[in-house]
């Protein structure tokens, strides 16, 4: 079965997160990278953890700031993201999450027009270095997104059933599932209360927020996912809630 394959992971902000994520038994850590240069000075510990312990990584890139700034996601934002595909490469990365906000509510058209130029180049430059990458959904829904995957289709996505409460009048996840299943490369799960803004983003464990996650685990097997899923938790929160996690994936 699909949910026999699917691989659970962590967020590692940290070496010592790393060790407490293998503590756990989780097949992999997700690394923050914001900033290259001052994650450079953590690259060799990052390195040594996955060779003693034998975890493996995916990577999560930048915040992209003001999403309506075209001139520093070019000057700024896109450098950034190729320094982070050289620190991959020495990690063995092979998939990164990148956040371009998309959604037609918050986002000028003509930004989001330099968007999608800037994204094929992003995944043609992470192609060339045998990387993924995967958009993620911030408050978009599948039709917001689906320009920029019939523009690249190597693109993926990484779905957060967090953000798909937020800013919506219900969870969107149900849509992605029945109408790009297909592009779901990777996921992330956490709990937040809903809400109107990104602040609303609280990330709490599972089962301390409203986000029905019976449910929505449920219709993701459905889809025969068989990939990762970050629990994008500290590991203390990851600790209250990975039985439960467990019990819905039926791991």
């Amino acid at each position: 079965m699909a949910k026999d394959r699917i691989k659970l992971g962590a967020t590692a902000r940290n070496p010592e997160d790393v060790r407490e994520i293998h503590k756990m038994g989780l097949a992999f850590a997700e690394v923050p990278v914001g900033d290259p240069k001052r994650f450079l000075s953590q690259l060799s510990k990052f390195s040594e953890l996955k060779e003693a312990l034998g975890i493996d990584y995916l990577c999560h890139g930048p915040r992209e700031g003001d999403p309506n700034f075209s001139q520093a996601l070019k000057e700024d934002y896109f450098p950034r993201l190729l320094q982070i595909f050289e620190i991959m490469g020495e990690l063995g990365m092979n998939l990164v999450t990148i956040h371009l906000w998309l959604d037609p509510r918050f986002v000028r058209p003509e930004v989001i027009l330099f968007k999608i130029d800037l994204l094929e180049e992003i995944v043609d430059r992470a192609e060339r270095r045998g990387i993924e990458v995967c958009i993620e959904n911030l408050s978009e829904t599948p039709g917001d997104l689906e320009k920029v995957f019939k523009r690249i289709p190597q693109l993926g996505l990484t779905l957060d059933l967090g953000h798909a409460q937020l800013l919506q009048e219900s969870n969107v996840a149900p849509l992605f599932f029945r109408e790009i299943p297909h592009k779901i490369r990777h996921v992330h799960i956490h709990d937040n209360l809903g809400g109107s803004s990104p602040e609303h983003d609280l990330h709490l464990p599972v089962g301390n927020g409203i986000i029905n996650f019976p449910s929505l685990l449920k219709e993701l097997c459905e889809t025969g996912y068989d990939r990762t899923i970050t629990l994008e938790l500290k590991p203390q929160k990851v600790l209250e809630c990975l039985p439960t996690v467990k019990a819905l994936l039926g791991m």
